[in-house]
């Protein structure tokens, strides 16, 4: 398992340290000039050549390349063109936002979807099957942008239940900062009407940004399931007397799962896509929504970050799916 571990590590460095090279590569052939977005349309011709200058533009492409290496060791990803802040500074405080709404998507998705998959196979041709994959299809097939702008209309506009967007009303006071987490924090504070304020707020995002994964995962849990339970071994559980609850739950189950969090692997780094979209249709003052508007402005830092922090996150996330491979099958482990 440690030797499985270092090795994925090793990958890890390798894959960032491309995603980097193909980030900064993206960046050089991109038809805006930095220096210029940098200085404003008013800056002289010799102005911005002083610029490129002083922050290295001017340099051949390697010793440009060393530098950004250097300066994303040390945690610079540079200046945003936009807010004249530091990137870094500028995602620390989006990232916890994000982190917000990103773990109960992740965790809804998970558990619903995996019930709904779980359900539909052993009901396997019901009306509970039956209504299971109209849902599934429909989920998968409703884009994100979409279903926020009809979530909204329905359950803010019409019936005035929940908020269109934010992660508190304006009139709030946001909690005493912890974690960066609204629900969190303010719970740490004791503040339990704050803590239903931001829960509020957060139900349209998450259910908008779950959606489609949550489709995604029944129907492959679904599939996957009814695959197993055809094998040989569980008819052979089933004549030792088992019940079909043990069967389906202790034996089966886990051998279904390998697929589904191999596909909800890959989803989740998709999920951060969506979060751009979802972030911005909800103004959420996520990371997905800071780098849209850098995207907007060509603040090519930003961007940069984004692409970079994305990149890493979605990493993190591959090599964690590849070690649950090991506790979910024993074969694997021994291997």
């Amino acid at each position: 398992m440690l030797r499985f571990l270092v090795r994925r590590c090793l990958f890890f460095i390798v894959v960032v340290l491309g995603a980097m090279a193909v980030v900064f590569l993206l960046a050089q052939v991109t038809p805006a000039d930095p220096a210029r977005a940098a200085l404003g349309p008013d800056a002289s011709n010799e102005q911005v050549e002083q610029y490129r200058h002083e922050v290295g533009l001017d340099q051949p492409m390697y010793v440009q390349f060393w530098r950004y290496l250097g300066r994303l060791c040390r945690g610079d990803l540079g200046v945003s063109i936009v807010t004249r802040n530091p990137v870094s500074e500028d995602l620390g405080r989006a990232i916890p936002a994000t982190i917000e709404l990103l773990v109960p998507s992740i965790l809804l998705s998970l558990v619903v979807g995996i019930v709904l998959g779980v359900i539909s196979a052993v009901a396997r041709g019901k009306l509970i099957d039956h209504a299971s994959r109209v849902f599934s299809i429909l989920g998968m097939s409703m884009p994100v942008f979409w279903l926020g702008l009809v979530l909204q209309l329905i359950f803010y506009k019409d019936l005035s239940w929940l908020p269109a967007g934010g992660r508190l009303p304006l009139t709030a006071v946001p909690p005493p900062a912890v974690t960066g987490l609204y629900t969190v924090d303010s719970l740490l504070a004791g503040d339990w009407g704050l803590f239903l304020l931001a829960l509020k707020h957060l139900i349209l995002p998450v259910i908008t940004l779950s959606t489609i994964n949550v489709a995604t995962v029944a129907r492959i849990t679904r599939a996957s399931l009814l695959e197993v339970l055809a094998q040989d071994y569980l008819r052979t559980a089933r004549s030792k007397g088992l019940s079909e609850q043990v069967v389906i739950y202790r034996h089966a189950l886990r051998n279904a799962l390998i697929p589904v969090v191999t596909v909800f692997g890959m989803r989740v780094g998709v999920m951060f896509g969506g979060a751009v979209l979802t972030e911005s249709i909800f103004t959420w003052p996520g990371v997905g929504r800071y780098a849209f508007y850098g995207l907007r402005q060509l603040d090519l830092p930003v961007v940069t970050a984004f692409v970079i922090y994305a990149t890493l996150a979605y990493a993190v996330i591959n090599m964690l799916v590849d070690a649950s491979y090991s506790i979910m099958d024993p074969r694997i482990r021994a291997e």
